[in-house]
């Protein structure tokens, strides 16, 4: 139980060096309302240029930055207060600044309504001369060539102002299941070694690699005892979800939520079937991994709480936090001086919130804004999973910071689709580095497994929770109803399929949908899976110096929202609307398998 942390300390014992610097961004409140006066400016400004936006390309312009700042400053307010409230869900003037902060991003967007609205009453051409009038128009092209592309699924500007009014509201299931997941639910002690650990979000699988299998048990059924306890509860914000994604698709006159979702990004529906296809067609391996699992581990039958277990043991017991950096740096060498010298910018400059306290959200994210730092949110707990956690989340931030530095505001972001590649990519460096310099068969074997693990869980798991979502909508939108018990029994059938005869689908596994918040993300998951795969290409073209594949990948990092996702990892060398990528990945997912299967 090495790093295992018995009692969760209050966020005033950590270290100032261990927890992220959010003042770089607000000293204070009046710092703070110096920019909501400045917002509410902004507000007015715009207001003055309803129907006067196409008159010449100089109100254009005007009118373009006035949209940049008012968003830019929303979002660095609400980034702010978000993870104010996340390092303590418990404290009432972060959940009331977070509040406001709602307030304000909806105020906002009620503001911005009848921009694009505006711009959509002008035919193409038009536009298109308009944009041709003035070079500053330049870096707003493919912000109108989304606009144009959309055309058919945006609304009159008073309808937008109507969705924009209801912002808030629309995203009252989401909030309402944070702060339910992240406060209100509590969680068991058990018992072990005359020791009571209390179970968190935050060690739940940590306690789940334990060796004791009969305590592993315990903790599993103690864990997801508390979410069938609120499954009815949980069920009905998550179909409230459902339904506003659905009704919102609907009004925007798409034929389904998931098409809706996919569109944003210019993505086809093709690159969604493709993954499931090639995940069906692929899970006789892993029904094989599980197989080689049981045999391993000497059991008679395996269960859903054995699959976390480490099947070779104690390579890695406990990697402190400044050990585990010094693993992500060298890691990450292939990446080049620049990359690593950003990277030990973020270890030293407060970009990261480090270890886990009473009250904050658990698991891990990269966030910050266009105008901060790209801050890093963790719950360290001295693992080799945290340790892979830190080059994840780093991946994100640096991409953020590349593309933040090499891309104005209106393309200083970039879509979900790419996010999770450059986070995949530093993983699997560092992965390869570490199985590059192991010294024994045991700790080869472990690292193998690892990389496994990591095709189980990103790749497959994620294509599970992405047939699970894609299945509960069309339920929706077939006009039934989500109960707890229909969520319940889609997810546990599908754990039959992905997992296979090989082991027990244990009935609580059927409620672990409620503790998965990326259902509420709207199809999101599926990229992770994706993303896994194209990072699988483009990570090892880099290890092994593949002439020109470095610079492309960096171009890739810079490129934000320039141009479509899809073309910007085309660019890069990996072609999603393809099956091709995602075969290559899980032949190696295979060859791994077989390696791992000859090593044990």
């Amino acid at each position: 139980m090495g790093g295992l942390i018995l009692n969760i300390k209050e966020r005033k014992e950590i270290p100032d060096k261990y927890k992220w610097r959010l003042d770089d961004i607000y000293k204070d409140n009046h710092d703070l309302e110096k920019d909501l006066s400045l917002l509410r400016s902004k507000w007015e400004e715009l207001a003055r240029l309803k129907d006067k936006l196409t008159l010449n390309s100089n109100n254009l312009l005007e009118g373009l930055v006035l949209r940049d700042d008012i968003l830019r400053l929303s979002e660095k307010i609400y980034s702010y207060a978000s993870m104010q409230l996340d390092q303590d869900t418990r404290v009432n003037e972060s959940l009331a600044l977070f509040d406001k902060a709602l307030t304000i991003y909806s105020q906002s967007l009620d503001a911005l309504a009848f921009f694009v609205p505006e711009l959509l009453k002008e035919n193409e051409s038009d536009l298109r001369l308009l944009l041709n009038q003035d070079i500053r128009l330049n870096k707003y092209i493919h912000f109108f060539e989304n606009i144009i592309r959309n055309k058919n699924h945006i609304l009159s500007d008073k309808e937008e102002s109507i969705i924009a009014q209801y912002s808030e509201v629309l995203m009252a299931p989401e909030n309402i299941y944070s702060i339910f997941n992240g406060s209100d639910l509590s969680f068991p002690s058990v018992k072990k070694d005359d020791i009571e650990i209390e179970i968190t979000q935050g060690n739940f699988i940590q306690l789940l690699e334990n060796d004791d299998r009969d305590f592993r048990q315990i903790v599993f059924n103690e864990f997801y005892k508390v979410f069938s306890k609120y499954k009815n509860t949980l069920a009905s914000t998550l179909a409230g979800n459902i339904k506003k994604n659905t009704i919102t698709a609907k009004i925007r006159k798409y034929n389904s939520a998931i098409e809706a979702s996919l569109s944003e990004n210019s993505i086809e529906m093709v690159v969604y079937d493709n993954l499931l296809k090639s995940i069906h067609e692929n899970l006789d391996t892993l029904y094989k991994y599980i197989n080689i699992r049981k045999r391993a581990m000497q059991l008679d039958e395996i269960h859903m709480y054995d699959l976390y277990t480490p099947i070779v043991k104690d390579v890695y017991p406990s990697i402190d936090y400044e050990t585990g950096k010094n693993m992500v740096l060298e890691g990450l060498m292939p990446l080049g001086e620049d990359y690593i010298s950003i990277v030990e910018k973020a270890f030293n400059e407060g970009w990261i919130d480090v270890y886990e306290n009473k009250g904050k959200r658990s698991g891990a994210y990269s966030g910050g804004s266009y105008d901060t730092k790209p801050y890093i949110l963790l719950n360290y707990h001295d693992r080799l999973d945290d340790v892979f956690t830190i080059a994840h989340e780093m991946g994100h931030s640096m991409h953020s910071y590349y593309t933040r530095k090499n891309q104005p505001y209106i393309n200083g972001s970039y879509s979900i689709f790419v996010a999770e590649v450059a986070s995949t990519v530093n993983e699997i460096l560092l992965l390869l580095n570490l199985i590059e310099k192991s010294t024994s068969k045991e700790e080869k074997a472990y690292l193998i497994n690892h990389y496994i693990e990591s095709f189980r869980t990103t790749v497959f798991r994620q294509a599970l929770f992405a047939e699970f979502e894609k299945k509960i909508y069309e339920y929706v939108e077939n006009g039934n109803s989500i109960t707890a018990d229909f969520l319940s029994d889609t997810y546990k059938e599908l754990n039959k399929l992905y997992y296979g005869n090989e082991i027990v689908i244990d009935d609580l596994i059927s409620v672990e949908w409620a503790r998965i918040p990326h259902f509420y993300y709207n199809f999101y998951v599926y990229q992770y899976a994706t993303g896994f795969c194209a990072a699988v290409t483009l990570a090892t073209n880099i290890k092994n110096n593949v002439s020109g594949s470095l610079e492309k990948y960096l171009d890739f990092l810079r490129s934000g929202d320039s141009d479509y996702p899809i073309n910007v990892l085309k660019k890069a060398g990996v072609d999603m609307t393809s099956p091709e990528p995602l075969y290559k990945a899980l032949n190696i997912f295979k060859d791994l398998v077989m390696d791992f299967d000859e090593l044990i």
